[in-house]
């Protein structure tokens, strides 16, 4: 009979060494998504030039077209989203509900809760407007009704 009891607890004991690891970039995905979700958001993401500065120069980030995904020293998420919205609404109370929408789904879906969201709005586009410049790679837009 003891060991039943002391095989049980070797299996209790392996379950604590269990991890599951959700990557960076699938976090950075579901950001997206969720900000996409967002009425007048226009697209998410970055130009060429922050896409490859933020590959060379950030090691405990990862970006992601135009989101930046790290974890603080409680293992909090640390997410910053680069937006355009569309032309007209009410910037500061959209960059809110994108904030409350990322939240929520980054913690509902990975189980690991964010300590920071910096929403920078890079600017306005009319709908069916065309990016410019430096914004011509990007490839997330979500038309508005």
């Amino acid at each position: 009979m003891q060991t039943n009891d002391s095989s049980s607890a070797n299996i209790e004991a392996s379950h604590h060494t269990d991890e599951i690891k959700v990557k960076y970039s699938v976090v950075a995905s579901i950001v997206r998504l969720a900000s996409l979700d967002i009425k007048g958001v226009y697209s998410v993401g970055g130009g060429f030039v922050d896409d490859i500065a933020g590959a060379i120069f950030s090691k405990k980030a990862e970006s992601d077209r135009g989101v930046k995904v790290s974890e603080d020293e409680a293992g909090n998420y640390v997410i910053e989203i680069r937006v355009f919205m569309d032309f007209g609404i009410e910037l500061a109370k959209t960059a809110q509900e994108v904030q409350m929408a990322v939240r929520e789904q980054v913690t509902n879906m990975t189980g690991n809760g964010v300590s920071k969201i910096d929403v920078i709005i890079e600017g306005v586009k009319r709908k069916g407007e065309a990016p410019e410049n430096n914004e011509a790679d990007w490839t997330d837009t979500h038309p508005t009704d």
